[in-house]
């Protein structure tokens, strides 16, 4: 991703948190990503670690409408996913959504509730509204709307190692190239 890319992302979600209440913590830790895919505005997301602790991690995240951050799976993270403003749509799926056939039902937990979900129909989390994603399960998600904040709770975070993407291209931190 090219340094001016970046700006333009951390404004505009800058901008985006102010003018719906949110204000970031001092010197906030941003990672702003591609994917490695080169193509932001259509794989890319925004995240602001706000905890990282040894039992639980804590991000705020911000996208644009088709902005898709990628199918993935993690080994060990269990993590709830909230929209906190906007709508955000998640597909979720037992196995690698690019190789397996789908199983056509899944029990998720949605706002603390077991509910059976659609493989086949994405799952749309209204402002307020969570999604708790547990070890093993694929899931991508991206904005309903304009632009959406996102939350996320989750047990300990390893970025560089449990994250897995049916995309063998995608790599979870971009390589930064300064224009």
């Amino acid at each position: 991703m090219k340094r001016s890319e970046i700006n333009q992302a951390k404004a505009a979600a800058t901008a985006y948190f102010n003018r719906n209440g949110w204000t970031l913590p001092p010197n906030p830790v941003w990672d702003i990503t591609d994917f490695g895919l080169g193509n932001f505005p259509k794989s890319g997301l925004l995240l602001i670690n706000l905890a990282e602790e040894a039992e639980y991690c804590e991000k705020l995240m911000y996208a644009r409408r088709n902005q898709v951050t990628p199918a993935h799976y993690h080994k060990k993270k269990k993590e709830d996913i909230i929209c906190r403003t906007g709508q955000l749509i998640i597909e979720l799926w037992e196995k690698d959504p690019a190789t397996d056939p789908p199983v056509a039902r899944l029990s998720v937990k949605v706002n603390g509730q077991f509910r059976t979900v659609q493989t086949d129909e994405p799952l749309v989390l209204n402002a307020g509204e969570r999604v708790t994603i547990t070890p093993l399960l694929w899931h991508a998600f991206y904005p309903g709307s304009e632009e959406c904040i996102i939350g996320e709770v989750s047990t300990a975070n390893d970025d560089h190692n449990d994250n897995f993407f049916s995309n063998p291209d995608i790599g979870r931190f971009s390589e930064i190239v300064e224009d």
